[in-house]
C-alpha cells in the first residue's frame, strides 16, 4: 500500500490531522468555555517533548511514552490553567501568551530538552512488528482524530459541556446557578491541553526531531486563526477552518501558479490568513460555522446547585 500512496501527500494529511487535534483542543478552551488562550503551542510542545524524552532518554516503549505524554500534558495544562481563575478576556490572553513564551524559552535552554539542539532520533511506533510509517502512521493519526472528535462531541453535549457554555456566556450567571466555575475552567484547560499533547506526541514521532522553534507563538496564532475562521464552539467549524488554512498553501504548490513566487509563500500565507480573519471578524464574529449562544435552559437546575437529574454541578 505504501507504494500506492505518495509519501508527500500522506505527510500533508498526517500534519493536517495533527493540526486538527490542536484546533479541537483550542476550540474546546476558547470556543466552548470562552477562555482565550494565546499559548496553546506550549501544550503542543509539552506533549512532544514529554514523549520524545521518555522514548529517547528514558528508553520506554513508544506507545507508553505517547500515552504518558498525554497524561503529563493534561496535568501541566491544569496547572497552567490556574491563571484563568483570576483573570479574564484580554488579561487572560496576555497571561497565556506570557506562559507560552516562558515554556518555549525553557525548551530552548533546558538540558533535559536538548537546549538549542533539540532532540533527535525519536523512534517511529511499531504495531505487531509493523513499523508505522507512511500509510501506517496516516491510519494511526486518523484513528486518534476520530476518537478525539467522538469524545469531544460526548463532552460538549453532556452536563459538563453545558456548564462550559454557560461560563462562556456569563460567568456570574454560572456561579449563581451553582456551577463550580473553578473546577470547570481548570478542567477545560486540562482536557484541551491533553488534545494538544496528543498532537505533540504524534508530531514528535512523525518528524523524529523536535526543537523549540516548532512550538512558538506563530503556531498558537495560526491555530487560533483556524479556529476563529472555522467557527467558535463548533467541531465542524474546526475541521473546516484547519483544513482551509492548512491546505491553502499546499494548493499554491500543487498548481504552481505563475503569479505566486514560492520563495514568498510564507508571506502570502500570512497575508491571506490576516485578510480572512478581518473578513470573518467583520461579517461572521463567531466564525463560519460558529454557534451564537449556549443552551442556558438545558442547564437550569430545579434547585440551586443541582441539575435536573439531581447531581450537584459543583
Amino acid at each position: 500500500m505504501d507504494s500506492i500512496l505518495n509519501p508527500y501527500y500522506v505527510d500533508i494529511i498526517v500534519f493536517l490531522v495533527i493540526y486538527i487535534l490542536l484546533g479541537l483542543g483550542l476550540n474546546l478552551i476558547t470556543g466552548y468555555a470562552g477562555q482565550v488562550s494565546l499559548g496553546h503551542a506550549a501544550f503542543f510542545g509539552i506533549g512532544a517533548y514529554a514523549s520524545a524524552i521518555l522514548s529517547v532518554k528514558g528508553g520506554l516503549d513508544t506507545w507508553v511514552s505517547m500515552s504518558l505524554a498525554v497524561l503529563i500534558t493534561f496535568v501541566f495544562s491544569a496547572v497552567l490553567g490556574l491563571p484563568s481563575l483570576r483573570v479574564r478576556e484580554d488579561f487572560l490572553a496576555i497571561t497565556t501568551l506570557g506562559l507560552g513564551l516562558i515554556i518555549q524559552s525553557f525548551f530552548k535552554n533546558s538540558e533535559i530538552t536538548g537546549g538549542a539542539y533539540g532532540i533527535d532520533s525519536i523512534p517511529t511506533p511499531s504495531l505487531f512488528g509493523w513499523k508505522l510509517d507512511n500509510s501506517g502512521y496516516l491510519l494511526l493519526v486518523l484513528v486518534v482524530m476520530v476518537v478525539g472528535i467522538y469524545a469531544l462531541k460526548k463532552m460538549t453535549s453532556s452536563r459538563i459541556g453545558r456548564a462550559w457554555m454557560v461560563i462562556r456566556e456569563d460567568e456570574t450567571v454560572a456561579k449563581a446557578m451553582g456551577i463550580n466555575t473553578t473546577y470547570y475552567k481548570v478542567l477545560v484547560f486540562a482536557i484541551g491541553g491533553a488534545y494538544a499533547g496528543a498532537a505533540g506526541a504524534l508530531f514528535a514521532h512523525k518528524v523524529s526531531f523536535i526543537g523549540a522553534d516548532s512550538f512558538g507563538f506563530s503556531v498558537s496564532a495560526t491555530v487560533l486563526s483556524m479556529v476563529v475562521i472555522g467557527g467558535l464552539g463548533s467541531i465542524r467549524g474546526t475541521l473546516f477552518g484547519v483544513s482551509l488554512l492548512y491546505l491553502l498553501p499546499e494548493m499554491f504548490r500543487l498548481f504552481k501558479l505563475d503569479f505566486i513566487d514560492m520563495k514568498y509563500l510564507d508571506m502570502y500565507k500570512m497575508i491571506i490568513y490576516g485578510l480572512l480573519m478581518v473578513l470573518v471578524v467583520r461579517y461572521r464574529p463567531k466564525g463560519i460555522f460558529g454557534k451564537t449562544g449556549a443552551k442556558l435552559k438545558s442547564l437550569q437546575p430545579h434547585k440551586a446547585g443541582t441539575s435536573k437529574d439531581g447531581d450537584n454541578d459543583a
